[in-house]
């Protein structure tokens, strides 16, 4: 319980916890969050590390002062290209039994929501997923294990990385210090949270539809 609470704290103030660890630790702030990035979007067992709110936050310290904004938004461009392409050659690695056994790491849930993703909306998924907690870290993967070209995948890749990074990001350097924002960051936090979980929504809703229709 307590570490869920720390957990939630960190989630809630993570502009206040990436300001102190910068002012512990200097440049090392960049190391921290370039880790962090790559994994959560390289590794397909890290899904819950924060993607959208930490770049806003990111965002909002550069705002500040902190760090410099286009270093740092190109680090983690950096890290989300470099991330999603581990991510995809590790599925290519593994291959289509993943889909078959069962695993303790890997949702089998996760995994068949991310290929419906991709097989409804095709190559652009790719960019897509970017915006989607969760299938942001499956996409990748699944492209691999589905063995997409990867020059195609490659090319909407660094595509969807760059107006991920820099599109979240330049909206917490632009707003993320407006007093209203400043006064309630763990509000906007989720607020940004939410808006990037509604295409998930979205797609549950149309999958209930379809069931719906199909059934009797």
């Amino acid at each position: 319980m307590e570490f869920l609470m720390t957990a939630f704290d960190y989630f809630l103030h993570v502009d206040r916890h990436l300001l102190e660890f910068a002012t512990m630790y200097g440049v090392w702030i960049y190391a921290l969050l370039f880790l962090i990035i790559f994994l959560e979007t390289g590794v397909v067992v890290t899904p819950f590390l924060p993607g959208d709110s930490l770049l806003f936050a990111v965002g909002a310290l550069a705002a500040a002062g902190v760090m410099d904004i286009g270093l740092i938004l190109t680090l983690l461009t950096a890290a989300a290209i470099i991330g999603d392409n581990t991510n995809y050659f590790i599925g290519r690695a593994v291959g289509p039994r993943v889909f078959t056994e069962h695993s303790r790491w890997l949702k089998r849930e996760h995994l068949l929501r991310t290929q419906r993703f991709y097989e409804r909306h095709g190559g652009k998924a790719v960019v897509l997923a970017r915006f989607v907690p969760i299938v942001r870290t499956f996409a990748p993967f699944v492209a691999g294990v589905g063995r997409m070209r990867y020059p195609r995948f490659l090319a909407f890749d660094v595509g969807g990385g760059i107006l991920w990074v820099w599109g979240f990001g330049l909206l917490g350097y632009f707003f993320g210090n407006t007093p209203i924002i400043k006064e309630n960051f763990g509000l906007a936090i989720i607020g940004v949270i939410l808006i990037s979980l509604l295409p998930l929504f979205f797609e549950y809703w149309r999958a209930r539809r379809s069931s719906a229709r199909v059934s009797p």
